[in-house]
Protein backbone atom coordinates (compact mmCIF):
# COMPACT_ATOMS: atom_id res chain seq x y z
CA UNK A 1 0.00 0.00 0.00
CA UNK A 2 1.32 3.61 -0.71
CA UNK A 3 0.85 6.51 0.49
CA UNK A 4 0.21 9.60 -1.54
CA UNK A 5 3.02 12.22 -1.45
CA UNK A 6 0.15 14.80 -0.35
CA UNK A 7 0.32 13.37 2.58
CA UNK A 8 2.44 15.30 5.03
CA UNK A 9 2.65 11.85 7.56
CA UNK A 10 4.48 9.83 4.91
CA UNK A 11 8.05 9.23 4.10
CA UNK A 12 9.52 9.33 0.61
CA UNK A 13 10.28 5.96 1.33
CA UNK A 14 8.75 2.52 3.29
CA UNK A 15 10.57 2.63 6.89
CA UNK A 16 11.74 -0.76 6.29
CA UNK A 17 13.14 -0.55 2.99
CA UNK A 18 16.78 1.00 3.66
CA UNK A 19 17.32 3.71 0.34
CA UNK A 20 20.60 5.72 -0.30
CA UNK A 21 19.45 9.40 -1.27
CA UNK A 22 22.13 12.10 -1.49
CA UNK A 23 24.79 11.00 0.94
CA UNK A 24 22.42 9.27 3.58
CA UNK A 25 21.12 6.39 4.21
CA UNK A 26 17.37 6.05 4.73
CA UNK A 27 14.71 3.89 7.12
CA UNK A 28 13.84 3.11 10.35
CA UNK A 29 16.46 3.23 12.49
CA UNK A 30 19.21 4.07 10.14
CA UNK A 31 20.43 7.04 12.88
CA UNK A 32 19.32 5.58 15.52
CA UNK A 33 21.09 3.62 16.33
CA UNK A 34 21.75 1.01 13.58
CA UNK A 35 24.23 3.35 12.26
CA UNK A 36 26.32 2.88 15.20
CA UNK A 37 26.25 -0.30 15.94
CA UNK A 38 27.95 -0.80 12.11
CA UNK A 39 30.53 1.99 13.41
CA UNK A 40 31.90 0.36 16.53
CA UNK A 41 31.66 -3.26 14.03
CA UNK A 42 33.56 -2.14 11.55
CA UNK A 43 35.78 -0.22 13.70
CA UNK A 44 36.89 -4.01 14.33
CA UNK A 45 37.00 -5.08 10.88
CA UNK A 46 38.88 -2.30 10.18
CA UNK A 47 41.67 -3.11 13.04
CA UNK A 48 41.40 -6.71 11.34
CA UNK A 49 41.64 -5.82 7.72
CA UNK A 50 45.23 -4.25 8.67
CA UNK A 51 46.53 -7.33 10.60
CA UNK A 52 46.15 -5.76 14.00
CA UNK A 53 44.32 -6.67 16.96
CA UNK A 54 43.89 -4.19 20.51
CA UNK A 55 46.44 -5.63 23.13
CA UNK A 56 43.84 -5.37 25.80
CA UNK A 57 40.41 -6.81 26.30
CA UNK A 58 37.98 -5.17 24.47
CA UNK A 59 34.11 -5.53 25.16
CA UNK A 60 31.79 -4.73 22.68
CA UNK A 61 27.72 -4.50 24.07
CA UNK A 62 24.92 -4.76 21.64
CA UNK A 63 21.97 -4.60 24.46
CA UNK A 64 18.09 -3.76 24.40
CA UNK A 65 15.91 -0.90 26.32
CA UNK A 66 17.97 1.93 27.21
CA UNK A 67 15.05 4.12 26.46
CA UNK A 68 13.01 1.72 28.77
CA UNK A 69 14.14 0.52 31.96
CA UNK A 70 18.04 0.51 30.48
CA UNK A 71 18.13 -3.42 31.96
CA UNK A 72 20.14 -4.33 29.23
CA UNK A 73 23.26 -2.33 29.50
CA UNK A 74 23.03 -2.76 33.40
CA UNK A 75 22.83 -6.54 33.60
CA UNK A 76 26.11 -6.61 31.00
CA UNK A 77 27.79 -4.27 33.02
CA UNK A 78 27.43 -6.30 36.05
CA UNK A 79 28.31 -9.23 34.63
CA UNK A 80 31.24 -8.13 32.58
CA UNK A 81 34.53 -7.56 34.02
CA UNK A 82 34.91 -3.35 35.40
CA UNK A 83 36.29 -1.51 32.17
CA UNK A 84 38.35 1.63 32.15
CA UNK A 85 36.27 2.99 29.83
CA UNK A 86 33.08 3.06 27.77
CA UNK A 87 31.87 4.63 24.31
CA UNK A 88 28.74 4.77 23.40
CA UNK A 89 27.79 5.79 19.44
CA UNK A 90 25.16 7.35 20.29
CA UNK A 91 23.53 9.51 17.04
CA UNK A 92 24.19 13.11 16.91
CA UNK A 93 21.33 15.37 16.23
CA UNK A 94 21.77 16.19 12.61
CA UNK A 95 25.59 16.79 13.01
CA UNK A 96 28.18 14.87 14.67
CA UNK A 97 28.31 15.36 18.38
CA UNK A 98 29.14 14.15 21.62
CA UNK A 99 26.67 14.26 24.92
CA UNK A 100 27.64 16.78 27.11
CA UNK A 101 24.50 15.65 29.84
CA UNK A 102 21.60 13.84 29.36
CA UNK A 103 17.99 14.28 30.99
CA UNK A 104 16.60 11.90 33.61
CA UNK A 105 13.30 10.21 32.99
CA UNK A 106 10.12 8.67 35.04
CA UNK A 107 7.79 6.56 33.13
CA UNK A 108 3.88 6.79 35.19
CA UNK A 109 0.31 5.52 34.29
CA UNK A 110 -2.48 7.00 35.66
CA UNK A 111 -5.86 4.45 35.30
CA UNK A 112 -9.46 6.22 35.57
CA UNK A 113 -12.58 4.06 36.08
CA UNK A 114 -15.89 6.04 35.73
CA UNK A 115 -19.53 5.31 35.36
CA UNK A 116 -20.57 3.37 32.02
CA UNK A 117 -24.09 4.95 30.82
CA UNK A 118 -25.99 4.90 27.28
CA UNK A 119 -24.62 7.85 25.76
CA UNK A 120 -28.53 9.02 25.94
CA UNK A 121 -28.33 9.09 29.52
CA UNK A 122 -24.43 10.15 29.33
CA UNK A 123 -24.72 13.20 32.12
CA UNK A 124 -25.60 9.82 34.54
CA UNK A 125 -22.18 8.92 34.07
CA UNK A 126 -18.84 9.40 34.37
CA UNK A 127 -16.75 9.69 30.90
CA UNK A 128 -13.34 7.94 31.75
CA UNK A 129 -11.48 9.30 29.11
CA UNK A 130 -12.77 13.33 29.93
CA UNK A 131 -11.40 12.55 33.29
CA UNK A 132 -8.12 11.38 32.58
CA UNK A 133 -7.61 14.63 29.79
CA UNK A 134 -8.40 16.44 32.94
CA UNK A 135 -5.52 15.06 34.87
CA UNK A 136 -3.20 15.21 32.11
CA UNK A 137 -3.93 18.87 31.65
CA UNK A 138 -2.46 19.18 35.16
CA UNK A 139 1.00 18.67 34.17
CA UNK A 140 0.98 21.70 31.84
CA UNK A 141 1.49 24.03 34.89
CA UNK A 142 4.25 21.49 36.40
CA UNK A 143 5.63 21.51 32.87
CA UNK A 144 6.53 25.16 32.58
CA UNK A 145 7.55 25.39 36.50
CA UNK A 146 10.13 22.65 36.02
CA UNK A 147 10.93 25.17 32.59
CA UNK A 148 11.82 27.90 35.02
CA UNK A 149 15.48 29.64 34.45
CA UNK A 150 16.44 29.11 37.86
CA UNK A 151 15.06 25.07 37.67
CA UNK A 152 17.51 24.41 34.84
CA UNK A 153 21.34 23.47 35.75
CA UNK A 154 24.06 25.24 34.06
CA UNK A 155 25.22 22.08 31.48
CA UNK A 156 21.77 22.80 29.85
CA UNK A 157 21.46 26.73 29.84
CA UNK A 158 20.91 27.91 26.36
CA UNK A 159 18.36 25.10 25.56
CA UNK A 160 14.77 25.94 24.81
CA UNK A 161 12.35 23.72 27.22
CA UNK A 162 14.31 20.96 28.47
CA UNK A 163 12.33 19.06 30.49
CA UNK A 164 9.26 17.77 28.55
CA UNK A 165 6.10 15.68 29.95
CA UNK A 166 5.17 13.67 27.39
CA UNK A 167 1.64 11.40 27.00
CA UNK A 168 2.76 8.94 24.80
CA UNK A 169 0.19 6.40 25.08
CA UNK A 170 -3.61 6.47 25.75
CA UNK A 171 -6.12 3.41 25.57
CA UNK A 172 -9.95 3.75 26.91
CA UNK A 173 -13.65 2.99 26.27
CA UNK A 174 -15.40 0.51 25.36
CA UNK A 175 -17.86 1.88 22.04
CA UNK A 176 -18.59 4.98 20.66
CA UNK A 177 -21.90 5.18 21.95
CA UNK A 178 -20.81 4.42 25.70
CA UNK A 179 -19.98 6.63 27.83
CA UNK A 180 -16.04 5.27 29.06
CA UNK A 181 -15.57 3.17 31.48
CA UNK A 182 -12.22 3.02 31.81
CA UNK A 183 -8.96 4.98 30.33
CA UNK A 184 -5.30 4.33 30.94
CA UNK A 185 -2.52 6.99 29.94
CA UNK A 186 0.83 6.56 29.51
CA UNK A 187 3.29 9.41 30.74
CA UNK A 188 6.82 10.32 30.27
CA UNK A 189 8.17 13.09 32.56
CA UNK A 190 11.78 14.55 32.53
CA UNK A 191 13.70 15.00 35.37
CA UNK A 192 16.48 17.59 35.59
CA UNK A 193 20.16 17.45 36.67
CA UNK A 194 20.11 18.69 40.19
CA UNK A 195 16.43 17.22 40.86
CA UNK A 196 15.72 13.52 41.41
CA UNK A 197 13.90 10.73 39.95
CA UNK A 198 12.09 10.61 43.19
CA UNK A 199 11.29 13.90 43.25
CA UNK A 200 9.78 13.33 39.86
CA UNK A 201 8.21 10.56 41.30
CA UNK A 202 6.81 12.23 44.36
CA UNK A 203 5.64 15.46 42.23
CA UNK A 204 3.74 13.09 40.01
CA UNK A 205 2.03 11.40 43.07
CA UNK A 206 1.37 15.17 44.26
CA UNK A 207 -0.27 16.21 41.03
CA UNK A 208 -2.27 13.50 40.73
CA UNK A 209 -3.96 13.07 43.71
CA UNK A 210 -4.62 17.02 43.27
CA UNK A 211 -6.26 16.51 39.96
CA UNK A 212 -8.34 13.24 41.52
CA UNK A 213 -10.17 16.03 43.80
CA UNK A 214 -11.59 18.13 40.69
CA UNK A 215 -15.07 17.65 40.70
CA UNK A 216 -15.32 16.37 37.12
CA UNK A 217 -13.64 13.23 38.46
CA UNK A 218 -16.47 12.84 41.53
CA UNK A 219 -17.32 9.30 41.53
CA UNK A 220 -14.19 8.06 39.80
CA UNK A 221 -11.15 5.83 40.54
CA UNK A 222 -7.95 7.00 40.05
CA UNK A 223 -5.19 4.67 39.85
CA UNK A 224 -1.34 5.59 39.46
CA UNK A 225 1.50 3.25 38.77
CA UNK A 226 5.31 3.83 38.27
CA UNK A 227 6.93 1.04 36.25
CA UNK A 228 9.70 0.57 33.15
CA UNK A 229 11.32 3.55 34.07
CA UNK A 230 13.05 5.70 36.60
CA UNK A 231 16.40 7.22 35.68
CA UNK A 232 18.34 9.90 37.05
CA UNK A 233 19.79 12.63 35.43
CA UNK A 234 23.92 12.71 34.23
CA UNK A 235 26.29 14.96 33.32
CA UNK A 236 28.83 13.28 30.91
CA UNK A 237 32.60 15.09 31.72
CA UNK A 238 34.48 14.93 28.49
CA UNK A 239 37.67 16.50 30.37
CA UNK A 240 38.41 12.87 30.81
CA UNK A 241 41.00 10.85 29.40
CA UNK A 242 38.71 8.52 27.35
CA UNK A 243 36.93 11.92 26.10
CA UNK A 244 40.18 13.70 25.67
CA UNK A 245 41.43 10.55 23.52
CA UNK A 246 38.27 10.16 21.48
CA UNK A 247 37.65 14.58 20.63
CA UNK A 248 41.94 14.41 19.73
CA UNK A 249 41.05 11.03 17.50
CA UNK A 250 37.99 12.25 15.80
CA UNK A 251 40.06 15.70 15.33
CA UNK A 252 42.76 13.21 13.36
CA UNK A 253 40.05 11.45 11.45
CA UNK A 254 38.11 13.92 9.91
CA UNK A 255 39.69 17.06 10.31
CA UNK A 256 37.49 18.97 12.12
CA UNK A 257 36.19 18.76 15.92
CA UNK A 258 33.11 17.02 17.52
CA UNK A 259 30.90 19.23 18.85
CA UNK A 260 29.41 19.09 22.69
CA UNK A 261 25.68 19.68 23.53
CA UNK A 262 23.24 18.32 26.34
CA UNK A 263 20.74 16.12 25.08
CA UNK A 264 16.80 15.98 26.13
CA UNK A 265 16.77 11.99 25.94
CA UNK A 266 18.87 9.92 27.80
CA UNK A 267 21.48 7.03 27.25
CA UNK A 268 23.01 4.18 28.71
CA UNK A 269 25.87 6.51 29.64
CA UNK A 270 24.14 6.65 33.14
CA UNK A 271 24.77 3.29 34.37
CA UNK A 272 28.74 3.10 33.48
CA UNK A 273 28.85 6.72 34.98
CA UNK A 274 26.76 7.12 38.03
CA UNK A 275 26.71 3.26 39.30
CA UNK A 276 30.33 1.72 37.86
CA UNK A 277 32.53 4.78 38.18
CA UNK A 278 33.50 4.09 34.42
CA UNK A 279 34.21 7.20 32.21
CA UNK A 280 32.04 7.22 29.24
CA UNK A 281 32.12 9.21 25.93
CA UNK A 282 28.61 9.42 24.05
CA UNK A 283 29.12 10.39 20.50
CA UNK A 284 28.06 9.20 17.01
CA UNK A 285 27.25 10.00 13.08
CA UNK A 286 24.79 12.33 12.15
CA UNK A 287 21.10 11.17 12.34
CA UNK A 288 18.03 13.36 11.71
CA UNK A 289 14.19 12.97 12.13
CA UNK A 290 14.95 9.88 14.67
CA UNK A 291 11.85 7.69 15.70
CA UNK A 292 9.95 9.70 13.10
CA UNK A 293 9.22 9.81 9.12
CA UNK A 294 12.13 9.45 6.81
CA UNK A 295 14.62 8.85 9.65
CA UNK A 296 18.19 8.95 8.35
CA UNK A 297 22.02 9.01 8.84
CA UNK A 298 25.18 10.24 6.86
CA UNK A 299 26.93 7.54 5.15
CA UNK A 300 30.26 10.06 5.60
CA UNK A 301 29.86 11.13 8.80
CA UNK A 302 29.53 7.15 9.22
CA UNK A 303 33.01 6.88 7.98
CA UNK A 304 34.14 9.72 10.27
CA UNK A 305 32.92 8.12 13.54
CA UNK A 306 33.93 4.63 12.08
CA UNK A 307 37.72 5.77 12.21
CA UNK A 308 37.61 7.74 14.85
CA UNK A 309 36.49 4.36 17.00
CA UNK A 310 38.90 2.96 15.34
CA UNK A 311 41.81 5.18 16.35
CA UNK A 312 40.87 5.89 19.83
CA UNK A 313 40.87 1.83 20.37
CA UNK A 314 44.29 1.46 19.11
CA UNK A 315 45.60 4.38 20.79
CA UNK A 316 43.78 3.38 24.50
CA UNK A 317 44.91 -0.70 24.01
CA UNK A 318 48.04 -0.14 21.87
CA UNK A 319 47.56 -3.29 19.10
CA UNK A 320 49.12 -6.27 18.24
CA UNK A 321 49.61 -8.66 15.37
CA UNK A 322 46.31 -10.30 15.02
Amino acid sequence: MSCPRARPICGETPPFVPTIRDGRVYGRGAGDMKAGVVSYCMAFAALKRAGLQPAAEVQLQAVIEEECTGNGALATMLAMPRADAAIIPEPGPGVDAYYSAEVGVVWAWVTVSGRPAHVRDMQSGINAIEAANVIAGAFKDYEAERNRAENIHAAFHGVNHPVNVNFGTIQGGEWNSSVATRCRIGMRVGVMLGYSARQVREDIERLVARAATDDRLRGAQVKLEFKGFMAEACELSVETDIGRLSRRSYADATGSELRGMPILGLTDARHFVLYGDIPCMVFGPDAQEIHGIDESVGIESMHGITRTIALTMAQWCGVERA
